[in-house]
């Protein structure tokens, strides 16, 4: 399986302005947001990028994204009427293959020698199938993710079976769909934002969001793995939502913690707790 395009979905309406967001990047360089997840994506080895945005929103963002603009397609969502279908109006640019999603409020830092796109994509060209990206994540913050249910696949570290997809189910929901054995208590899989699907899912999206547009995008994840063999990975890697409080925050003293001026960055925060500590004596 071949995986040459990406979609990165950017049209939510709490969501337009966190890719114009600036951090400074691991390479110790100023860039937007969405240069940092363009550049996510370009690890992978893709070719062709889209970003589904908000109508009027094409200059800010060919600007955000740096050297990269002349690589990527704008394409328009013209109504606000939901994650699937911003995705499914990249279904012209997908055509017929599978293509890596990437959703632009989530920043990823690995943990391992590969990037986190490419520890999916690698998995997903060697399975020929979908995969979504998965992280344990504490109880408390399931009201923010899609949550998978399912098993774990047999001498294959860290991959699942998905069986069953929640959006943002409650505590009580998940502890009697969405339990795997192994997992910390407390804890469930849920939904890194990055995905490989293959182009089923675009039919299965164009059957929703005609029936019931405003859907997220887990009711078409839902049907794609009761329809074909779908797995999940948790990626070495962490995802930083920088769109909940302090994420960008919590996102910029990770990537300043992950680059070379890490030593530098450790000193001024000991030398800012500790000058705190003296304040408050």
């Amino acid at each position: 399986m071949k995986i040459k395009k990406a979609v990165v979905t950017a049209a939510g309406r709490g969501q337009r302005a966190l890719p114009l967001q600036t951090l400074v990047d691991r390479d110790g360089q100023v860039k937007s947001a969405l240069q940092i997840i363009v550049e996510e994506a370009l690890s992978a080895e893709v070719d062709e990028i889209a970003i589904v945005l908000t109508p009027g929103q094409q200059v800010a963002y060919g600007a955000a994204a740096g050297p990269h603009r002349r690589m990527l397609q704008l394409i328009e969502q013209p109504s606000p009427v939901g994650y699937a279908h911003a995705l499914y109006c990249a279904r012209d640019f997908v055509g017929g293959e599978a293509f890596l999603h990437l959703v632009s409020d989530h920043l990823y830092i690995s943990t391992g020698p590969q990037r986190c796109a490419q520890q999916l994509v690698e998995l997903a060209k060697a399975e020929s199938c979908s995969v979504s990206a998965v992280q344990a994540t504490r109880e408390s913050m399931l009201p923010y993710y899609g949550a998978i249910g399912g098993r774990r696949v047999a001498k294959q570290n860290r991959v699942y079976e998905i069986e069953t997809i929640l959006e943002k189910p409650t505590p009580t929901e998940a502890e009697q769909s969405l339990v795997i054995p192994g997992l910390r208590a407390g804890h469930y899989l849920c939904f890194f934002g990055m995905h490989v699907l293959t182009p089923g899912v675009m039919e299965l999206l164009g059957e929703l969001v005609n029936k019931q547009p405003g859907l997220p995008l887990s009711a078409a994840l839902d049907a794609l793995a009761r329809k074909e063999r779908y797995l999940a990975i948790e990626v070495q890697g962490r995802r930083h939502n920088i769109g909940v409080k302090y994420g960008l925050l919590m996102a910029q003293l990770a990537l300043a913690l992950d680059g070379g001026e890490r030593e530098e960055v450790l000193a001024q925060l000991v030398d800012l707790l500790a000058a705190r500590e003296r304040d408050q004596k």
